[in-house]
């Protein structure tokens, strides 16, 4: 399956050596070993180990995030995740990693068929329309695609050798239910069953029955063993297996994909809050089970819920606000990625008219600071911003601490825009603009344009 097109991320050491170049040919001394010369290297909060810890990736970083399920695309939970995902992305880029980032896409589940079903349509037809809608949405937010975006269809195959795999070493075992046997994971195959999440045995059953779990299932041996093989029923698709015709489980459908692209263990599994129990525990203990790995994921990071107005975001109460729509009315996908950016991205959030307008506002403050700015090869000029650039990157670095990233922001672009006499203010840009337009890293507003393209994917 393909993802969407690559956004063009500038090359921030390009952009630096740029305006310094340019400021030296203009009679400015500058030493090329400031703060801004270097990369950070980035630490974030881990689920498993609870602390915040430094990335230890290799030249080539590996993460895999959990994709949508292609029936209700993209609201702004969606997009906050995969948001977050881009900076990590985009910080790995920065420090001078490549990055094989696999996403999956879970084409045939439940939900899917419950909607198709309630709007009249086919769930092959519904899944195709919301997986492109999700493409176009990722398009306009510039968020970088995965190398790999893999569908749970595609991967079926991939998914019956592991469940063999499981069935074979006693992980998991068939039900003796002649109409419908399906096969389950056993939780105590694993020594460290719960490493992930770090919950409690009544959180977990809690959980467990809230977000797809089947606790009452007869035949089971433990309420929270989790289904691998859901075996075929009528009106349902399935896939030939050498246990039965059926059809992947939620969680067994992550663990082939990452494991097959990524290796036994990688460096980054993410998702929102919400996957951190069951389906990033289950889908670590069925990949660890399956390749006798003692952690899939060195990290384990997991991004806060969005809530609107103060009440959750949900599918149920049909408070979703949808990217395509807000880009449709008008809205600048580099607001609503200011508007995420906000809050910190491990916390529950409000996302609110307040909070689109605010992001609106600085938006503006920040092109019209960069246009004032954009041509200045003074020492001071070229000097704050890259002191700007220095402390956007620690703060990306230090656990993605957008909102002191922003705060820099904010606080550069007032002392500039007063210094040049120009009004950074909403609807000042285009007053911004006579003295300067960002086209290229040759001046301090156009480096400091070129370095928030490459962190946080706003384009100025």
């Amino acid at each position: 399956m393909h993802s969407w097109p690559q956004p063009q991320v500038p090359s921030l050491g390009e952009a630096r050596f740029d305006v310094f170049n340019r400021a030296s040919n203009a009679g400015t001394a500058l030493s090329l070993d400031d703060e801004s010369s270097t990369s950070v290297p980035l630490r974030l909060y881990d689920t498993a180990d609870q602390k915040v810890s430094q990335v230890e990736a290799g030249p080539e970083a590996t993460m895999y995030v959990c994709g949508i399920t292609p029936y209700d695309a993209t609201h702004l939970g969606h997009a906050a995740t995969y948001l977050t995902f881009d900076l990590i992305y985009r910080q790995l880029l920065d420090n001078g990693h490549s990055v094989h980032y696999v996403q999956n896409i879970t084409d045939v589940d439940d939900p899917l068929f419950e909607r198709a079903e309630r709007d009249g349509v086919d769930w092959r037809e519904l899944g195709t329309s919301q997986i492109d809608l999700f493409r176009s949405d990722m398009e306009n937010l510039s968020v970088i695609p995965p190398r790999d975006y893999i569908g749970a269809i595609e991967s079926v195959g991939e998914v019956v050798e592991m469940v063999e795999k499981l069935l074979e070493n006693g992980s998991a075992y068939q039900l003796t239910n002649d109409e419908y046997p399906d096969v389950y994971f056993r939780k105590s195959a694993t020594e460290n069953f719960g490493y992930e999440s770090n919950y409690s045995a009544e959180q977990m059953a809690e959980f467990f029955a809230e977000r797809g779990g089947d606790p009452d299932r007869p035949g089971k041996e433990d309420p929270l063993d989790a289904l691998v093989w859901r075996a075929a029923r009528p009106g349902e698709p399935s896939w030939e297996a050498p246990f039965g015709a059926g059809r992947p489980g939620w969680h067994i459908e992550c663990s082939a994909i990452a494991t097959n692209r990524l290796g036994k263990s990688f460096d980054i599994q993410g998702g929102g809050s919400d996957l951190a129990f069951p389906h990033h525990e289950f889908s670590a203990a069925h990949a660890e089970a399956a390749t006798g790995c003692a952690r899939m994921a060195r990290h384990y990071v997991h991004g806060g819920m969005i809530a609107l107005d103060g009440v959750k975001m949900s599918k149920s109460l049909g408070n979703l606000v949808f990217v395509s729509k807000l880009v449709a009315a008008g809205v600048d996908p580099s607001a609503i990625r200011i508007g995420v950016f906000a809050s910190h991205y491990r916390s529950d959030r409000d996302w609110s008219d307040e909070v689109l307008e605010a992001a609106k506002a600085r938006l503006e403050t920040w092109r019209a600071a960069c246009a004032a700015t954009g041509t200045a090869t003074d020492e001071k000029a070229v000097s704050a911003a890259a002191a700007l650039v220095a402390d956007v990157r620690a703060s990306l670095a230090n656990d993605l601490d957008t909102p002191a990233a922003l705060d820099a922001i904010d606080a550069w672009a007032a002392e500039w825009s007063s210094a040049t006499g120009n009004k950074a203010e909403a609807g000042g840009a285009e007053e911004a603009a006579e003295a300067g337009t960002v086209t290229g890293a040759a001046g301090a507003g156009e480096f400091v344009a070129a370095a928030l393209d490459a962190l946080l994917g706003v384009k100025l």
